[in-house]
């Protein structure tokens, strides 16, 4: 997002300031935690002035939920032959994002603070979540495509569909890795996997 006038938003991505402003944000929230992160401790971190980081982002909510965007930005939904072996992948992929600890510190603190922050799970949503969609709707036209679900009609239904679909996945593997703490492996995932695809094939469109 670039600069505009009235606005202090914006970072290019291909930026090596950027980078190492994102990367010292992650490593102080491992550090310090949330309460204890400031502007200044990143700036010094990434040997820029804070004007620089202000420049950029508004402030630490906006600062923090950029450096995890980052990281699922890594995501990519790869052509492993089939619709399962698709899914079971990006689910091990996400699952072990999850579990590095700067992702782990950043998402549990920036979910928390949303919860009497909108503009933050604004952020969060159009930064983050919104951003990582278009990987079931990837999935589901390759699978079309190879004939394993049928083709839809309606956009509206589909993106209803997609979105129920990234909710449930991205619900799940979440709730296992941060809440329950417990392993996403080979097996976890493949079970999830049929489990939902059972599911897909019970709802999608006839």
């Amino acid at each position: 997002m670039p600069i505009t006038s009235g606005s202090r938003i914006g970072r290019p991505r291909s930026s090596a300031v950027d980078t190492s402003i994102l990367k010292a944000t992650r490593n102080a929230l491992v550090e310090l935690g949330w309460a204890k992160l400031t502007m200044g401790d990143v700036a010094a971190r990434a040997g820029v002035a804070k004007t620089t980081l202000y420049r950029r982002w508004a402030g630490k909510n906006e600062l923090v939920v950029d450096a995890v965007a980052v990281l699922f930005d890594e995501l990519e939904l790869s052509d492993r032959g089939s619709l399962a072996a698709d899914m079971e992948g990006v689910v091990l992929q996400f699952a072990a994002l999850l579990e590095r600890p700067e992702t782990k510190a950043a998402l549990m603190a920036v979910v928390a603070e949303s919860t009497s922050d909108a503009a933050l799970r604004d952020r969060i949503r159009s930064s983050i979540v919104d951003r990582q969609r278009h990987l079931v709707m990837e999935g589901r036209a390759r699978a079309q495509a190879r004939g394993e679900l049928p083709m839809e009609n309606d956009p509206e239904t589909a993106a209803r569909g997609s979105d129920l679909i990234f909710d449930v996945i991205a619900g799940a593997v979440v709730h296992r890795t941060l809440v329950s703490s417990k392993p996403v492996d080979a097996d976890w995932a493949r079970d999830f996997t049929r489990l939902l695809l059972s599911g897909l094939t019970a709802i999608s469109p006839t």
